[in-house]
């Protein structure tokens, strides 16, 4: 599976960083995964996006549970869906999906250190593998 992550907004804080960055780490042994953060939405090359599943995180958007999200990747191996982009920030890009971390509203740092969390959770999941150590 390849993830590219966009984040647009405002600077994310380098404790965030460095926690996505552990993240990635620890994800690259099940997926690929890139992150990128952006001032706005105007820099992305969405053009060149086509193949991508699009995922837009958002307040207002779908809740999963850990194990949903799990059965979610599952479900999209299964389909063929191997090219996966996540938008965290920007309300107003079409995706074919939105899914929420909160419904609180959070700081684009926290967001997207939450969601490199849950991905890497539900990959533990999917393996089988416990997550606390």
């Amino acid at each position: 599976m390849n993830y590219k992550v966009y984040a647009i907004g405002n600077k994310i804080e380098k404790f965030y960083s460095d926690a996505i960055k552990e993240y990635q780490k620890r994800l690259s042994k099940f997926c690929n995964i890139t992150f990128s953060s952006y001032k706005n939405s105007h820099k992305i090359p969405f053009q060149k996006m086509n193949k991508y599943y699009k995922i837009k995180i958002s307040p207002k958007g779908k809740s999963l549970s850990s194990e949903e999200l799990a059965e979610k990747i599952k479900e999209f191996e299964l389909t063929g869906i191997t090219d996966i982009l996540i938008i965290i920030g920007n309300e107003k890009i079409h995706c074919s999906d939105t899914l929420s971390i909160s419904s609180m509203k959070m700081s684009l740092g926290l967001t997207s250190t939450i969601f490199f969390e849950q991905l890497y959770r539900a990959y533990k999941i999917l393996n089988n593998e416990p997550y606390h150590k």
